[in-house]
């Protein structure tokens, strides 16, 4: 539905956007993750034809966005960081100044506008001014002028800011039902969301595309085969037995209380059926030990910072110059 190719966008010396290639598939919901900064934003306006490229290219469905702009448009409904409603227009007027401007048949517009505010639950503020509404019901209204005509594709930027806890769960619920009819592609700082609810996950750093896969993949290229193992026995005995394991490369204990010894073990291969032949009855739990999504985050957006030094030698001379030339200036003045 979507592929970005070779994305490239500068702002005067400052390059926002390096290079960024990827492709989205019909039918999942994908998570495009980064710190402030790193291009994200940026990234999703050009998607959806609201900001200029400096080099590469968008296809929505097959349409160039930069080239045919209208007919990939139609394919895209976008909700942007910040809701681009109008405050004194209702709910109803809103969207339906929206189908108008999208095009929607004028027999399904009511219908349509009606089964969108129930399924975004504005149904109840509808005819109430926007600017007299709370700011996760502005969100929602937001993520309900995106759905408006049904496009294949909904881009959404943040779509879960401002909303309380009860409201997450219910947009979380909305977004994951609508996978059944449309590709979405969102981006998110609630990390525990994305992980509940995206099949693939893109992760950018400092304008550059630095992960790409399913959350699970993500956490097992990190955490390899990792074990969670709590077993009755002492410290010692436990850890000397599970060093005579084949292919372990790591035991760290993570707590030990009254002969119970809790420990995580990482190795080359899979060792459950040798943990089990060694402990037997005396195992309490064996889990699978994966990181989390923001554990992932972490590792893959770490970049050093890089301190500039200043020479203060030219800083000088340079001040100094400027200094002379002033003086100078002066001084020719009074001669006249």
């Amino acid at each position: 539905m979507i592929e970005v190719k070779n994305l490239v966008k500068k702002y005067g010396n400052h390059t926002a956007v390096k290079g960024i290639s990827f492709k989205v598939d019909t039918g999942k919901i994908y998570g495009f993750l980064g710190p402030n900064g790193a291009g994200k934003s940026t990234t999703m306006n050009i998607m959806t034809g609201c900001l200029a490229a400096t080099d590469g290219q968008v296809l929505i469905n097959g349409h160039d966005i930069f080239q045919e702009p209208k007919a990939a448009k139609k394919c895209i409904g976008y909700l942007p960081e910040l809701p681009p409603v109008y405050m004194d227009m209702t709910p109803i007027e809103y969207l339906t100044f929206v189908g108008k401007a999208r095009g929607v048949n004028k027999a399904e517009l009511v219908s349509q506008i009606e089964e969108i505010m129930e399924m975004t639950g504005i149904d109840n503020v509808k005819n109430r001014l926007i600017k007299n509404l709370s700011k996760g019901y502005r969100q929602r209204v937001g993520l309900a002028q995106a759905l408006v005509g049904y496009p294949e594709i909904i881009i959404l930027d943040e779509p879960m800011v401002g909303l309380d806890p009860k409201q997450i769960i219910e947009i979380r619920e909305l977004i994951k039902s609508l996978k059944e009819n449309h590709t979405v592609f969102l981006s998110s700082h609630i990390l525990s969301e994305v992980s509940e609810i995206c099949d693939y996950v893109m992760i950018i750093s400092d304008g550059r595309l630095v992960a790409s896969d399913t959350p699970e993949n993500l956490s097992k290229n990190f955490s390899g085969n990792s074990l969670e193992l709590t077993v009755k026995g002492s410290e010692n005995s436990i850890v000397s037995s599970l060093r005579h394991i084949s292919g372990v490369n790591g035991i760290t204990v993570k707590s030990n209380e009254n002969g119970v010894v809790k420990a995580v073990i990482t190795s080359d291969r899979d060792i459950r059926s040798d943990v089990f032949g060694i402990f037997q009855a005396s195992i309490l739990e064996v889990s699978s030990s994966n990181m989390s999504l923001e554990d992932i985050f972490l590792k893959y957006t770490e970049v050093e910072e890089e301190v500039e030094e200043v020479d203060d030698e030219d800083d000088g001379e340079e001040y100094e110059s400027l200094f002379t030339s002033d003086v100078k200036k002066e001084k020719k003045e009074d001669e006249e």
